[in-house]
């Protein structure tokens, strides 16, 4: 047996032994290590899935013709092979393979054995320190750079940040960052490619089946993000329902006695998210096609798509923009587009990510005020996802204690983490003008300040 067969078979045993195993009598403090644990050993066999599909793959390459592995073994390509040994989809073995191939040592034309095209992602891979989803994104983001000719210095230094970012950052946050230095480091910027994005755009309507048409489709970046904003107004939470059919209104109508025995009705969607989110679509649709070349009066958008573009690319026509809950950038020239058109409402911040002060303070935050706060913030200051239509605005300084309602005192907190802040031992201060969060000292030892929220556009310094 190998040395590498006989140390997996021995993982393999060790690890069935403690599968069965259950959790429900151990502590707090337990469970989040063994969860640390666990994830660390699923990166290490992660790492070993992706370099052991490179490998078949380069066994199979075409140029070995009916030698190569997958075909001695009855199929004709390796995805084939490892979709069979392995019972995973075909998505997920030719996503081992792009992975494992971008890892493993290179050989040159001549034989010669060469570094991996990403060798700091590949040891911190093998290492169990890099989970394949961050890797993934990091080769994907790096790769395109470098097809448009960045220079190689500056990729280096983009692939030593971004490892280290992964080393304490989840991997959608990732990445962002690695969509930031693919835009700092493509010298092509990134119109050509967000033409190429457009030319893919697609919608197809099927067959009636049982009743029920099908349609399936793909957005550019720019348009999904008009989609998803519709969806995320629709959906934030105390949002009154919109496009409800006379059947779903008497559905979620409640009737119901307050204590004065004053009846009272109240209202609430009976409707699944995606039966919201279809109904959202059919609605503007029917919306569009009614309107004239003139909206009546009264008519008004119900969702506003937040643009985030430095002045000097602004200005320039270069660099990006960052559109809410789209992850793909999009080019200046796409957002002064946007800027001009109906529906959507230009916010530029400075080149630090500062926002000027908006009006007179007041005891709650004005509209503006809430959208400068979302190009500042991108979303929930915690990072976890909320997009800024689902926060609430927040004094760091409680306006109780004399806390101003301005930008330089307002963060933007989902409703979760807004009450988790206040009942927690954790606290927020700025410091010019951006987010720090402090952990409690049986957290944080060291009491160390770091920043929250993302401004995209200017991630990258």
């Amino acid at each position: 047996m190998d040395e590498i067969t006989r140390l997996i078979a021995q993982a393999e045993a060790l690890l069935a032994k403690a599968a069965p195993v259950a959790l429900t009598g151990v502590d707090d403090q337990t469970v989040c290590t063994i969860t640390v644990q666990v994830e660390k050993l699923g990166r290490l066999v992660d790492a070993l899935r992706a370099t052991s599909a490179a490998e078949i793959a380069d066994r199979s390459r075409h140029e070995l013709g009916s030698e190569g592995l997958s075909y001695r073994l009855g199929h004709r390509r390796p995805v084939h092979l490892i979709e069979q040994l392995t019972r995973v989809s075909q998505a997920e073995a030719a996503r081992r393979i792009r992975l494992g191939s971008a890892v493993r040592p290179r050989l040159a034309l001549d034989g010669q054995q060469l570094p991996a095209a990403f060798p700091l992602v590949a040891e911190a891979l093998t290492a169990g320190q890099l989970g394949v989803d961050a890797a993934a994104g990091i080769i994907r983001c790096l790769g395109q750079a470098a097809e448009r000719h960045a220079n190689m210095d500056d990729l280096d230094a983009a692939e030593q940040s971004l490892v280290d970012t992964a080393a304490v950052e989840p991997a959608d946050i990732v990445g962002l960052h690695a969509r930031v230095w693919r835009e700092a480091l493509d010298p092509d910027g990134a119109e050509p490619r967000e033409e190429v994005l457009r030319a893919r755009r697609r919608f197809s309507l099927g067959r009636e089946v049982e009743g029920m048409t099908p349609f399936s489709g793909a957005l550019d970046p720019a348009s999904a993000a008009l989609l998803r904003a519709a969806f995320s107004d629709a959906a934030a939470p105390g949002a009154t329902p919109r496009f409800l059919s006379e059947e779903d209104i008497a559905r979620g109508t409640q009737t119901s006695t307050n204590d004065n025995g004053e009846e009272v009705i109240t209202m609430r969607d009976p409707r699944t998210r995606e039966q919201r989110q279809h109904d959202v679509v059919i609605g503007l649709l029917t919306a569009g096609i009614r309107a004239s070349e003139r909206a009546p009066a009264g008519m008004r958008s119900l969702a506003t798509v937040m643009a985030v573009v430095q002045l000097k690319d602004l200005e320039s026509g270069t660099g990006v923009g960052w559109l809410d809950d789209v992850a793909e950038p999009v080019s200046a020239v796409t957002v002064g587009r946007m800027a001009c058109d109906g529906g959507h409402q230009k916010i530029v911040p400075g080149d630090d990510g500062e926002v000027l002060h908006l009006g007179r303070p007041e005891r709650l935050f004005s509209t503006a005020q809430r959208k400068a706060l979302a190009v500042r913030d991108g979303g929930c200051v915690i990072n976890c996802g909320a997009p800024p239509g689902w926060c609430d605005a927040h004094h760091v300084t409680e306006y109780e204690a004399g806390g101003e309602t301005n930008i330089d005192n307002g963060v933007l907190l989902c409703g979760t983490h807004h009450t988790w802040l206040h009942a927690s031992g954790f606290t927020l201060k700025m410091v010019n003008g951006k987010p720090w969060l402090l952990a409690p000292p049986w957290l944080d030892p060291v009491q160390k300040w770091k920043p929250v929220g993302y401004t995209r556009a200017t991630m990258a310094g």
